[in-house]
C-alpha cells in the first residue's frame, strides 16, 4: 500500500478511513508498517495490552468484519495477525545509548459521527472525506497520527540529536475512555522518565501553544438497560411492566439533578433506544450516557444522583434497572519540567505563542498515563496544540487549520531532542 510521507497527505489518507474504538485495524497496521520501515522495534497488540478489566471490546465478527476491511484497503496481514480481540495498540521504539526512556502518545480511533457532505464542508469538496458510512475522525485523532508518524521519522534519522531510549505509543479507543488503561496494566509505562500526550484544537486558536492542558474531568460512561414486561397495549395493558416509560422518566430527571456548589459538573444522554411496535408494552429500554464533573468528589455525588434518579424512575413503573460502568476518566495535572522543556521548544522552532494553560473542555484518558508514570518517580504533562476548527469537536463538519501540522512535528520533534 502507497502511503503518503508528508504530514497533511496523511492526516488525509486517515481521514479517509475511519476506525472506531479497538477496531483501528487499518490505522494501527499502516502505523507499524511505518515504524518498522523507519527502524523502530515495533510491538502490537497483546504485547502492549492486557485486556482483563475492558468493557465493550468488540464481538469476534465486528473484529473480524473490521480485519477484512482492512485488508481491503491495502493493510498488512501480518500486522493485524499479532491484534486479535480489539488489541490494537501499537508500540514503536528505538534505543541510541544511556539516556531517559521517553514516550510520545497518540491515539487513532475515530468516532460513530455522520461527516457531513456539505458544500463548505473541505474534506467533502477536496475529496478525503470519511468513505465509511457512519464513522468520522471528528475530533482530530486523524491529524494526531500523523503528527506521531512524521515525528518518529525525523526522530529516526542517523542526525537526531537525542540520546536513551524513545517510545512511540499509538492509542486506540480514547473516546469513551477504554483504550489507556489496557497498555498501563500492561507495563508499557513503569519504566518512564518524560511523558508527553498532545491534542489539536480544544479552542484554542491556530498559532498558540498551550503548555499545559487543564480541566481534565473526571467522568463516568454508563450503559442503563430498562427491562420490564411486554404485553397488549390496547386488550391488557395493565399486565405489561413498562421500560420506555421508565426510561422516557429517567432522562429529563437525570438532566434535573441538582448543581454542585463544589464542582462544575455535566450530564448527557447520548442514546436511547426503546419498544419494539407500536400496539407492545415496551418490554426494554437502553440508554448510554456519560456524567463528569471537575473534582472526585463532584462526580461521586453525581454518580449517587444519577442511580438514585434511574433506579427511582425503575420503581415507578415496576421495572428492573442495570447499570454497567462501561468507561472512566481521571484528572491529570502536568510537571512544571514538562512545561519548561515545551516552552523552550516553542521558542526554539517559532511554532506558536505560548500560552501557559488551557482548559480541555472534557477529558482524556492519557491521564491514566500521566498518573502511572507520575506515580512511579516519572513527569509527565499534556499540551494542547491551537487548530482553528470548522465546527466543535464530534461534530459532523468538524474540520481543523491543516497548516499547523507542520508546526506540531517541528514542536515535538524540538521537544524530544530537548529531552533525551
Amino acid at each position: 500500500m502507497q502511503f503518503p510521507r508528508d504530514v497533511v497527505g496523511m492526516r488525509r489518507e486517515l481521514h479517509r478511513f475511519p476506525e472506531t474504538a479497538f477496531l483501528e485495524y487499518r490505522t494501527a497496521s499502516v502505523v507499524a508498517e511505518r515504524l518498522f520501515d523507519l527502524g523502530y522495534t515495533v510491538k502490537a497488540g497483546a504485547e502492549i495490552m492486557c485486556m482483563d478489566d475492558v468493557r465493550g471490546i468488540p464481538s469476534a465478527g465486528d473484529v473480524e468484519a473490521a480485519k477484512e476491511a482492512a485488508l481491503q484497503a491495502g493493510a498488512s496481514p501480518k500486522w493485524l495477525d499479532k491484534m486479535s480481540d480489539g488489541q490494537t495498540a501499537i508500540c514503536g521504539e528505538m534505543r541510541r545509548g544511556d539516556g531517559p526512556v521517553l514516550v510520545l502518545r497518540f491515539d487513532m480511533d475515530a468516532l460513530p459521527v455522520h461527516e457531513s457532505d456539505a458544500g463548505e464542508h473541505r474534506p467533502a469538496n477536496e475529496g478525503f472525506a470519511s468513505q465509511c458510512e457512519g464513522r468520522m475522525h471528528a475530533c482530530g485523532h486523524d491529524g494526531h497520527t500523523a503528527i506521531g508518524l512524521a515525528v518518529a521519522e525525523r526522530l529516526s534519522q542517523i542526525d537526531a540529536k537525542w540520546a536513551g531510549t524513545l517510545r512511540f505509543i499509538f492509542q486506540p479507543a480514547e473516546e469513551g475512555g477504554r483504550g489507556a488503561q489496557p497498555v498501563v496494566a500492561s507495563g508499557l509505562l513503569d519504566d518512564v522518565d518524560i511523558f508527553l500526550a498532545s491534542h489539536l484544537g480544544c479552542q484554542l486558536p491556530s498559532g498558540q501553544i498551550a503548555l499545559a492542558a487543564d480541566g481534565f474531568l473526571w467522568a463516568e460512561k454508563w450503559n442503563v438497560t430498562f427491562s420490564g414486561t411486554a404485553a397488549h397495549a390496547a386488550m391488557c395493558p395493565e399486565e405489561g411492566r413498562n421500560a420506555l416509560l421508565a426510561a422516557s422518566i429517567a432522562v429529563p430527571g437525570l438532566y434535573a439533578l441538582p448543581r454542585d456548589g463544589q464542582s462544575d459538573t455535566r450530564i448527557n444522554v447520548g442514546l436511547l433506544h426503546a419498544g419494539r411496535t407500536r400496539n407492545v408494552i415496551a418490554d426494554r429500554a437502553y440508554l448510554e450516557l456519560e456524567l463528569r464533573a471537575s473534582a472526585h468528589e463532584g462526580l461521586q455525588r453525581l454518580t449517587e444522583g444519577a442511580r438514585r434518579t434511574l433506579e427511582g424512575a425503575a420503581l415507578s413503573q415496576g421495572v428492573h434497572v442495570e447499570i454497567d460502568v462501561y468507561g472512566t476518566a481521571i484528572s491529570a495535572h502536568s510537571d512544571e519540567s514538562i512545561m519548561k522543556r515545551l516552552e523552550a521548544a516553542v521558542q526554539e522552532t517559532q511554532s506558536g505563542t505560548v500560552v501557559r494553560n488551557w482548559p480541555i473542555g472534557g477529558g482524556d484518558d492519557a491521564t491514566f498515563m500521566m498518573q502511572r508514570v507520575q506515580d512511579r518517580g516519572g513527569q509527565a504533562g499534556y499540551c494542547l496544540i491551537g487548530a482553528d476548527i470548522a465546527a466543535p469537536h464530534h461534530a459532523s463538519l468538524f474540520d481543523f487549520d491543516e497548516t499547523v501540522l507542520e508546526n506540531a512535528v517541528n514542536l515535538l520533534t524540538a521537544f524530544v531532542e530537548r529531552s533525551a
